[in-house]
């Protein structure tokens, strides 16, 4: 493996001994500290497997899937707490509430970016190792879609994006985590850009059950990680919200799978608008 892999674990051990032992900067920073190490160990394991990967043969790639990382998350946060762009970063989230938070506004700032740039890369090379491990080769008979499916799809997406924005309610937020991979991967499919829904034109069911793996897997970490962090996110949600796993109300852990096709689908739709589909990505 990489050098860069062993840092990785290394971080992420670290990290773990240190907010054990009680200290406090990194239980104040452990999120974006352990998913650095976490996407450092990834990213040379999907080199190993792949001989691909962000960091050793697709760095343009790497940077623009973080940027798009912390773009998408504050466009999550919008949907979370409308309130944020009059009321700043103390204003409370319809669905998850961050606590302890570092007091100086500009390094809360650096932290909540740090964090962001962290999801889709993790995200993206976790679905890449489980696709050339778990899943290659994959199959399931091709299925196509119709331009009328591909239509409704689009329509229903647009509803599921803009009623979360125009009515306020913790009851609509689980649209957000469906609207844009409806609105955005049939538009995906129709240019030709990477899309699992294509894959499944083609019988390859890889991509997809590895992105659906990686959002469980991804999620498990989240919140276990999360669970033990000084700063850290708790939930408010109206159904059984009183079960839960860590901080995540358990019905909640259903949220990641459709999450990583949704942000896969909002990535390659700005890679391709920005002229990077000639390319082929990493995942």
């Amino acid at each position: 493996m990489r050098a860069h892999g062993w840092v990785g674990l290394g971080i992420v051990g670290a990290a773990e001994l240190l907010l054990v032992w009680g200290e406090s900067t990194v239980a104040g920073w452990f999120t974006p500290i352990v998913w650095t190490g976490y996407v450092l160990f990834v990213d040379a394991l999907v080199a190993r497997l792949t001989l691909r990967s962000y960091l050793t043969t697709d760095r343009v790639e790497g940077v623009l899937v973080a940027l798009a990382s912390v773009g998408c998350w504050w466009l999550f946060e919008l949907y979370n707490a409308p309130r944020f762009w009059r009321g700043g970063v103390d204003a409370v989230g319809l669905w998850w509430q961050y606590h302890d938070l570092e007091p100086n506004l500009f390094l809360r700032r650096v932290g909540y970016d740090w964090s962001f740039a962290t999801i889709l890369p993790a995200l993206f090379l976790t679905a890449a190792a489980l696709r050339a491990t778990l899943f290659a080769g994959a199959r399931v008979t091709p299925w196509r879609p119709s331009p009328r499916t591909l239509g409704l799809a689009t329509a229903t997406g647009v509803v599921s994006v803009v009623l979360p924005l125009a009515f306020v309610s913790v009851w609509l937020v689980p649209l957000v985590w469906v609207g844009w991979a409806l609105l955005l991967e049939p538009l995906n499919y129709r240019r030709g850009w990477p899309s699992w829904l294509a894959d499944i034109g083609r019988g390859d069911a890889s991509r997809l059950l590895a992105l659906l793996a990686s959002g469980a897997v991804c999620g498990a970490l989240w919140e276990f990680w999360n669970y033990w962090a000084a700063a850290r996110w708790t939930y408010t949600v109206p159904y059984l919200g009183g079960i839960r796993i860590f901080e995540m109300p358990m019905l909640g852990y259903l949220g990641f799978l459709p999450f990583a096709l949704e942000v896969y689908a909002m990535y390659h739709w700005l890679r391709g608008r920005l002229g990077q589909h000639a390319a082929e990505p990493v995942l």
